[in-house]
């Protein structure tokens, strides 16, 4: 274990890497590396503080990054050391990218990526602890996939915790991702809906682009064709509570003298990060994965679905957190990934994530905010998991977007740990 420490912002930060196994079955082959970034108040002693362990969402995000002292950090570190996980293959961990990956033949990238699971980031994070506290326990806030790595950790380690918090990521635990997409379509119909009543014009502007890709060869800064489906993307951002006015505002400044500007351009390429975090892209779809094989199951699915067909003229309507096999051609970046990606689309021997039976005799304190109106973790998947894991406080609010966290980040804390104060 490495470490380094720096005062910043009214935060005193320690940062960690951490060595481990790339898979867990074979301790004595590669190994890869895992960051931690270490945060506590610098008006607290270190040794004062238990450890809360955050599990960013995605899969594939990177821990965010303390630029100041605000948010659900400051909130945190009132009464915790916050350790922030790269999560394997995000940020200073060892890192998964089209520039590392692209480097391995299509079967061992599939083999290696298959390692970068749940499963793998919660055993990852046992190590850690071990290695910081020893039998000591911990807690740990799970935000979105991190709350399905917090399940999958209650199910797995739950002599590790001593408490559990979870915000808009109560996982499906048995549920096949068609039946998980099915829903979802049905809800981004709504957040589309939604968005075209609040801002009225945002649907000219959208079909009048959608038109103009139609009938245009239109490439983005970086060269990948802007495509109708891939605009269509841009709706993963309705899901937010600043995404809907995110995007109208990048709508409304598309053209430039009858052709799309190149403001709205690179606008829309940093909105979208599927090429820069490939696992989302790869393994989003395998965080449902259970001994089964999902074969591109927002694409199959989204033929069940024909209001979200580009040929449609009464309508445009944005797809969501939907990941499409076209992907792998149309980011330039993607293409070197596009056999592993299809290989683990199409792999039916992935492990269990869940245990129902520990969930349903669970010791460890856990509280969860459920978002009613939450475009990507499916309301009644959250609240049929609850009913399984035993003692678990649910806190279910209309009042946020999926972003609560993030968007308010004390209120939320301050009201989950009173749940378990």
């Amino acid at each position: 274990m490495i470490t380094s420490n720096y005062t910043y912002s009214g935060m005193t930060i320690s940062e960690h890497d951490f060595i481990v196994p790339l898979s867990y079955n074979d301790p004595d082959g590669e190994n890869i590396s895992i960051f931690a970034r270490e945060i506590y108040s610098s008006r607290s002693l270190a040794a004062d503080l238990p450890y809360l362990v955050f599990f960013q969402g995605g899969p594939g995000y990177e821990s965010p990054r303390p630029i100041t002292n605000s948010g659900w950090i400051k909130r945190a570190i009132q009464d915790y050391r916050v350790l922030l996980l790269d999560q394997r293959g995000t940020g200073r961990s060892s890192v998964a990218t089209f520039q590392t990956l692209k480097q391995l033949k299509s079967q061992k990238m599939a083999e290696w990526l298959q390692q970068f699971r749940a499963d793998n980031i919660v055993r990852d994070a046992e190590m850690i602890r071990k290695a910081l506290i020893g039998s000591e326990k911990w807690s740990i806030l799970g935000q979105s996939f991190g709350g399905f790595c917090a399940t999958n950790y209650l199910s797995f380690y739950p002599d590790g915790l001593k408490e559990v918090y979870i915000t808009g990521g109560l996982p499906p635990l048995t549920a096949h991702p068609d039946d998980i997409y099915r829903r979802t379509y049905k809800r981004v119909e709504e957040k589309n809906k939604l968005f075209y009543s609040i801002f009225p014009d945002a649907h000219d502007y959208s079909r009048r682009i959608a038109d103009y890709l139609l009938n245009h060869d239109v490439h983005l800064p970086n060269g990948d064709p802007l495509t109708v489906e891939r605009f269509q993307q841009l709706g993963l951002q309705l899901g937010f509570s600043d995404g809907m006015a995110t995007l109208n505002f990048l709508l409304e400044n598309a053209f430039a003298s009858e052709k799309l500007s190149y403001s709205f351009l690179k606008g829309l390429m940093c909105l979208q990060s599927f090429d820069t975090n490939p696992i989302f892209t790869i393994l989003h779809e395998a965080c449902y994965a259970q001994e089964f094989a999902t074969n591109w199951s927002a694409h199959r699915i989204r033929k069940e679905f024909p209001q979200f067909e580009i040929e449609q003229k009464d309508n445009f309507y944005f797809t969501g957190e939907m990941l499409y096999p076209w992907m792998l051609d149309e980011f330039q970046t993607l293409k070197p990934l596009k056999r592993a990606a299809n290989l683990l689309a199409e792999k039916t021997d992935w492990p269990i994530l869940y245990d129902d039976k520990i969930l349903t005799t669970n010791n460890v304190p856990v509280a969860a905010a459920v978002y009613t109106n939450d475009m990507y973790v499916d309301r009644d998947y959250s609240i049929e998991t609850a009913n399984i894991i035993k003692g678990i406080e649910i806190w279910e609010t209309n009042e946020y977007e999926h972003n609560g966290l993030r968007s308010d980040g004390k209120y939320v804390l301050d009201l989950l740990f009173s749940r378990l104060s």
